[in-house]
């Protein structure tokens, strides 16, 4: 008696192959259709390019003046005062914010009480008011005395020589973003789980130990998209001292073109400059978010170089045949071959056995 094994090879398709066209006995796959994205796309397609030409090919918007003028040494100036206005701003609007969050949260009346009054305060006061307030306190307040409280002062200092156009803008613009700024940290500390909070307070740590290694970490990961957006709004909303007179980057720029009365150039200078900044703040809250997500995640979002250099591996790997490269994530290849009917994988399969 003889015995008789039966084998079906599968058919083998290269990287890149067209797959053969299936016979009789084999279901035909159709892919799903999507008229109503392709119809999207070509619409959209469509207006970018009108814009695009409407931007080049319209003489009004002078770009030979916005090239002339985007590295101006003034407007740079201006530049500089934007961004320390920025930094110093969100470094007192972030910190007294989460001092302000943690009174609310503490278990003292008169600290939560006093925290929501700041926040009330603040929150219900026009930016422009609160500028203007701070620039005039000299008219309230002449003189800054230092000393014991209902007490006799050891030294005094002139209130117009310690808010100039800079220390009232800061003032203005920091003290009113702490008040947003607590609302963001205590929503970001509320969204920690609550079984957190409890095991923090079962190891025995003291409460601000707790907070700082344990709970902030955790809600960094809330806060940290909101925080940024509301630093790229500071950013903008500095444009707002220009009442004050201070050199920012928008008085420059409407001081320049009142000058020259080149408007649309100058503004679109100060476009440009603000898009620049906002773009960088946006990087760096890429990151930051992918540093705060490793407690989170089991694998960490890709970086947009390793998503370019993924990428070109994967293509190149469908054109000459090559294997995928050797850090690609599980599933990332094979996600965007199989999209394209294309097989990755061939094995041996048997039907039959020994007769």
């Amino acid at each position: 008696m003889s015995t008789v094994s039966l084998h079906h090879e599968e058919p083998r398709l290269l990287v890149g192959e067209a797959p053969s066209r299936p016979t009789t006995d084999e279901p035909r796959v159709i892919g799903a259709r999507h008229p109503g994205r392709w119809v999207a796309t070509v619409v959209v397609a469509v207006l970018l390019a009108m814009v695009l030409n409407s931007l080049v090919t319209n003489p009004k918007w002078e770009w030979s003046v916005v090239w002339q003028y985007l590295t101006w040494p003034s407007v740079l100036e201006g530049l500089w005062g934007t961004l320390r206005l920025t930094a110093v701003a969100a470094f007192i609007g972030f910190g007294l914010g989460t001092v302000l969050a943690l009174m609310r949260l503490s278990r003292s009346p008169l600290l939560r009480g006093v925290s929501w009054l700041y926040t009330w305060v603040f929150r219900s006061v026009p930016l422009i008011l609160q500028l203007l307030l701070w620039y005039n306190l000299a008219y309230l307040y002449p003189q800054i005395t230092l000393g014991i409280p209902f007490g006799p002062s050891f030294t005094g200092f002139d209130t117009l020589d310690v808010i100039d156009k800079f220390g009232a803008a800061i003032l203005g613009l920091g003290l009113s973003q702490a008040a947003y700024s607590a609302e963001i940290v205590r929503a970001g500390i509320l969204g920690v789980d609550q079984g957190q909070h409890e095991a923090a307070a079962a190891l025995g740590l003291p409460r601000s130990v707790q907070q700082r290694r344990i709970i902030l970490p955790q809600a960094m990961r809330t806060i940290v998209p909101t925080a940024v957006n509301e630093i790229i709004g500071l950013v903008k909303g500095t444009s707002v001292v220009y009442v004050l007179a201070y050199s920012e980057l928008f008085y420059i720029v409407g001081v320049i073109y009142g000058r020259n009365q080149r408007v649309v150039p100058l503004l679109v200078v100060a476009g440009i400059w603000y898009l620049v900044i906002t773009t960088v703040l946006t990087v760096i809250q890429f990151y930051v978010e992918r540093h705060y997500a490793k407690g989170a995640l089991r694998q960490l979002p890709p970086t947009p170089l390793q998503r370019a250099r993924w990428g070109l591996g994967v293509a190149w790997s469908r054109i000459t045949g090559a294997p995928l490269p050797s850090d690609l994530p599980p599933g990332y290849g094979s996600r965007s071959l199989a999209a394209r009917g294309v097989l990755t994988r061939t094995r041996r399969t048997e039907i039959g056995g020994v007769a």
